[in-house]
């Protein structure tokens, strides 16, 4: 990417992944006005990012900001590894492609703590007809087909995904012909994974919207470069400075600055800016702009508990590993699911607290909680950019997260001792213990991330919310997030796609504002 830049911009759009590569791609789709788009991270085009069965190769990698928890008391002491995104496409680059578009429950959600059902779930499906080229049977209710984003099921799945959607259809979940249609409106079921895969290639959300655009000439993207605060004057965003091969470059913004780093980076930054809470400012000795306690606060994510089974024999692996998806609830009287499962059709080693190795041929169902009650908080270490953040998940702080835990690999268990794969695994590994006070033990070593980070700016009009409906920072003009981070609730299932709709509903609210037309 150039690294040639001019100083002044109408907008400044700050991290280039799934949310932000949207945000910048649509206002760059304005000829007359000029947009720089910049990024921590770089551009990759190797088989990691673009096989499928490559992706695990990117955790840890250049690719992964490969966060850390703070030790757990939940988890026995643990520290959660948080995998997250870094370079062009962020997570859309390196996840496991699944698209899932939140719950209708989610989206209405959404509208009610903003107060504007412009967030809700019939405005939402608006976007996603404007977002999807849906290869699936035609909903014209609830899908796209003429969208940048590609998302299909695998043409062949694989046994082991149609076993277990016979298995779950014998406990009584029923099967749907697409998880993110009807299937996301009501108590949930199982289906054949969606996935962001194009004729055998992972396609990251940098790929749909910013590559095809890379040609505009109002459209600077700057890699390598680390953002360091938000410049203001007095309480208006006027651009940001950078690091860029260790100096300090500032860029200005006419119109705006819009936050997309995700919702680690996005909180650390602002309070970087003296925008969060006072005591947390304080004690780094950083200036307060704008005091604004819930930054920061509010931390979510799915976690899941690996429960595995050993193969009779090897089996091949589709899709990227992941063909099968299962939403149900815990509790019937739940308005929306609260338990996700996502297979994987290879065998995941557990944690090492766990005790227990993985088979030699196997597979993995991912057990997970759709809609933890946990809530964690993001802490600075020091005032400077490369300061890391002290994140605190408290996972499974929550008393109800656990009790889901249980029923979630009650569940797991039950299809995955079916009689329905019976001919394709021998016994079940791991979870291993079935007496309560082992299994809640075995609920605290394995518990791991989905990877979803979300929550920590939220929006809403409480005294933690950070942004109002329109995502503009309270409290400060010009700047606004568009990323996870906004989310007032985590959704149910994966956070690519919700983030999508983010950066798309942003580019609509600044165009708007800014008397501009798509």
């Amino acid at each position: 990417m150039t690294q040639h830049c001019d100083r002044t911009y109408d907008f400044i759009v700050c991290g280039a992944g799934t949310a932000g590569c949207v945000v910048a791609a649509r206002l760059a789709d304005q000829q007359d006005i000029r947009v720089l788009l910049i990024e921590a991270g770089h551009g990759y085009s190797g088989p990691e990012v673009t096989e499928p069965a490559q992706w695990p190769l990117n955790l840890g990698s250049a690719r992964d900001w490969a966060f850390e928890g703070q030790p757990n008391a939940h988890l026995n002491g643990r520290r959660l590894p948080l995998n997250m995104g870094k370079g062009l496409g962020g997570g859309s680059s390196i996840n496991v492609m699944v698209w899932a578009r939140g719950h209708r429950t989610d989206w209405d959600h959404f509208a009610a703590e903003s107060g504007d059902a412009a967030w809700g779930y019939q405005s939402v499906l608006g976007y996603y007809a404007r977002i999807e080229n849906w290869q699936g049977r035609a909903d014209s209710l609830r899908r796209g087909t003429d969208g940048p984003v590609y998302v299909a099921q695998p043409e062949a799945p694989q046994p082991l995904a149609l076993a277990t959607l016979e298995a779950a259809g014998q406990l009584g979940i029923p099967r749907f012909d697409s998880a993110n249609g009807e299937m996301m409106e009501g108590p949930g079921g199982a289906a054949i994974t969606e996935l962001r895969i194009h004729q055998g290639r992972r396609e990251s959300l940098y790929d749909a919207y910013l590559r095809p655009r890379l040609h505009h000439p109002n459209l600077t993207v700057l890699t390598g470069a680390l953002v360091a605060r938000v410049l203001l004057q007095g309480t208006r965003a006027i651009g940001v400075e950078v690091i860029v091969d260790g100096q300090r470059r500032c860029f200005h913004a006419d119109r705006e600055v819009v936050l997309s780093m995700g919702a680690v980076n996005t909180p650390k930054v602002l309070m970087q800016s003296g925008i969060g809470p006072e005591d947390e400012l304080r004690a780094h000795g950083i200036a307060r702009v704008n005091h604004l306690p819930g930054v920061g606060r509010n931390h979510q994510d799915h976690i899941a508990f690996g429960c595995t089974w050993a193969y009779r024999q090897p089996q091949p692996v589709g899709g990227g590993g992941c063909e099968a998806t299962l939403y149900w609830k815990s509790d019937a009287r739940l308005e929306a699911p609260d338990l996700l499962h996502c297979q994987l059709e290879f065998a995941v080693p557990s944690p090492p607290e766990v005790g227990i190795p993985p088979p030699a041929h196997g597979w993995t169902m991912f057990a997970g909680l759709a809609r933890p009650l946990s809530r964690g908080r993001l802490r600075l270490s020091g005032a400077g950019p490369s300061d890391p953040v002290l994140i605190e998940p408290n996972t499974l702080s929550a008393p109800e997260d656990l009790t889901a835990a249980f029923a979630s690999i009650a569940l797991c268990r039950e299809l995955g001792n079916s009689s329905a794969l019976e001919g394709l695994v021998t016994h079940e590994v791991v979870p291993g213990p079935r007496e309560p006070r082992a299994l809640a033990q075995f609920i605290r070593h394995a518990a791991v991330s989905y990877w979803h980070q979300c929550g920590t700016a939220k929006m809403g009009r409480d005294g933690l919310s950070v942004v109002d409906h329109r995502l503009r920072v309270y409290g400060i003009d010009n700047l606004r997030l568009a990323d996870a981070s906004i989310m007032p609730r985590i959704t149910v299932g994966n956070t690519m796609a919700p983030c999508v709709v983010i950066g798309e509903r942003a580019a609509d609210l600044l165009l708007a504002d800014h008397g501009l037309t798509r």
